[in-house]
């Protein structure tokens, strides 16, 4: 079961229905959730009827043409189009991926598309992920040295050392996996939760980062790493394919090992 922020005392009501006509019958339903803080109304799901003919293939290309001609106050973040900036993070049938790659025809039945599960609103499709950016910067995403490096010339790695860092550095921080995590519902506020500790363990395993002690002491938390319960919702979700359970696992076997 998907649950989502809403204000106290409210439940998701029937909203309007669109319809896009079609002389092939060849369309699909798109049931969105709709809210609008500022206007003190329950939020609620609008309907809309889309002719598939005249629409591109994924459901990022529905949201923009419902936008564009049936509803203008439709709100949802987008940006690349290509899987690359995770903007368009939401939940698709029941599903939190990327809309720019989730193929209408995957879907069976009404198409239905809810904001990233647990997070507050700020309007429609728009998740608030202020406490989600904070928590990426407290892990100093960045390279950390103390040495000086060879004036004019790079920190090099070794092939095997770069390695390490596949299925970590794809990470573009959709926050799909975070809001898939029961444990980052129930403690979100301490827990940093898949993505921001898939990013930790990236800068922890990174050969030239020279602040992997101090980084593992920032860890040392029982809420900040140990929250993880290996659910894997988080991986199962990743519209990337990595594994943030996995990197969750490296970093807990890193504190075990610490002398």
């Amino acid at each position: 079961m998907v649950e989502f922020a809403l204000p106290k005392n409210s439940k998701i009501t029937k909203g309007k229905k669109y319809k896009q006509g079609s002389k092939d019958n060849n369309t699909k339903l798109f049931k969105i959730y709709r809210y609008e803080p500022e206007s003190n109304a329950n939020p609620r799901i609008d309907t809309f009827e889309i002719d598939l003919n005249k629409c591109g293939s994924m459901v990022l290309d529905a949201l923009i043409k419902i936008k564009s001609e049936l509803d203008s106050t439709l709100t949802f973040r987008r940006s690349c189009r290509e899987g690359i900036c995770g903007s368009c993070a939401m939940n698709i049938d029941g599903t939190n991926t990327l809309a720019c790659l989730k193929p209408i025809e995957d879907i069976k039945g009404s198409v239905k598309i809810y904001p990233l599960p647990h997070t507050d609103v700020v309007k429609d499709l728009v998740p608030d992920l202020n406490m989600f950016y904070a928590q990426l910067k407290s892990i100093k995403p960045w390279l950390q040295t103390e040495s000086k490096n060879i004036k004019g010339k790079e920190r090099l790695q070794s092939p095997e050392e770069r390695d390490k860092l596949d299925g970590l550095y794809e990470c573009i921080l959709c926050a799909c996996c975070s809001t898939s995590c029961p444990s980052y519902w129930w403690n979100g506020d301490k827990y940093l939760g898949p993505a921001v500790l898939l990013q930790a363990y990236r800068w922890i395993i990174d050969s030239r980062d020279e602040a992997t002690k101090e980084r593992l002491n920032d860890l040392e938390d029982e809420f900040k790493l140990y929250r993880c319960h290996t659910i894997m919702n988080c991986t199962k979700t990743c519209p990337k394919g990595l594994n943030p359970a996995k990197a969750i696992s490296k970093i807990k076997n890193m504190m075990a090992s610490r002398v």
